[in-house]
């Protein structure tokens, strides 16, 4: 039976983060629970159970909102991933001019997100636009990006990528440079090629790091606002809505109660994906 180490510090000590968390995180997180059970006109309060729930299902435009915000995270994060391991082992493949080439993929990363947004708008207009121009130039047709419902939320993660990217690349060069040489120069000696290094050692090696990034880029997927807001504005109609837009168009609309309800059910979904794979990732075990 092993027995609990006490604490080197007196209770007191922790006193004042106790406070600052009850107030700021724990007070604010049970009364949202609350009030996303009442009908709620920031003065009054008529406790009504679960009707805003219910509402929130029966609405097409929340459920689509649910469905784009699913799509937009598992893409945005499986991308930044993929591209930023690939981007991180070319980045430490001693390539000639890996510097500049870093700080040009990390730069994005530094842009405000709303600077950002606007710019692609402008270079996705569906008439001037450079992007359109420059497929007119060469003979394609040009394309909505941002203004085909089709193409909206798609044209959105695209941008949400590049931005993003050069922190999943950062991550995985620290988690490469953690992995010892004698790894590499042992399956050298065994003779697996370059695509069997990185398959069997790299990518098992790396693996802390996926976890971060992918519990970091699912996070931030999940959670989106700002880019889209800047962009589109969830348009056309509901096409590019995620949960967060449609939560902000609730309360701009007064429903406050209902849009409350809408940010538990983020925080529950936020919950219901990352703690599970959180554990799944932890429990694997390396297998080289």
């Amino acid at each position: 039976m092993t027995t609990r180490r006490p604490s080197p510090y007196p209770y007191w000590f922790v006193l004042p983060a106790a406070v600052i968390f009850t107030v700021l995180f724990l007070v604010p997180t049970v009364a949202s629970f609350w009030f996303s059970l009442t009908r709620w006109d920031l003065i009054n309060t008529e406790f009504i159970g679960l009707d805003n729930y219910r509402q929130f299902f029966k609405e097409p435009f929340l459920v689509q909102g649910l469905t784009n915000t699913v799509i937009y995270a598992v893409l945005t994060s499986g991308s930044k991933t993929v591209i930023g391991l690939l981007l991180a082992v070319l980045l430490t493949s001693g390539l000639r001019g890996q510097g500049f080439l870093r700080s040009v993929v990390f730069f994005p990363v530094l842009v405000s997100t709303i600077g950002v947004g606007i710019t692609f708008s402008v270079l996705m207009h569906p008439t001037k636009g450079l992007i359109n121009l420059g497929l007119a130039e060469i003979g394609l047709p040009r394309v909505g990006w941002l203004t085909e419902a089709s193409l909206a939320l798609y044209s959105i993660a695209f941008v949400d990528l590049w931005k993003g990217v050069g922190l999943a690349t950062l991550i995985y060069i620290a988690g490469l440079a953690a992995i010892s040489p004698d790894y590499y120069e042992a399956a050298r000696i065994d003779g697996a090629t370059r695509l069997q290094r990185f398959w069997r050692v790299t990518v098992p090696l790396v693996r802390p790091a996926t976890v971060t990034v992918v519990t970091l880029s699912l996070i931030g997927g999940l959670r989106s606002f700002d880019l889209i807001w800047a962009m589109t504005r969830g348009g056309p109609g509901f096409s590019s809505d995620v949960l967060a837009s449609v939560i902000y168009k609730q309360y701009q609309a007064g429903f406050y109660g209902l849009s409350t309800a809408g940010n538990v059910i983020l925080f529950l979904l936020i919950a219901l994906i990352i703690l599970p794979l959180t554990w799944w990732f932890n429990r694997r075990e390396v297998d080289l």
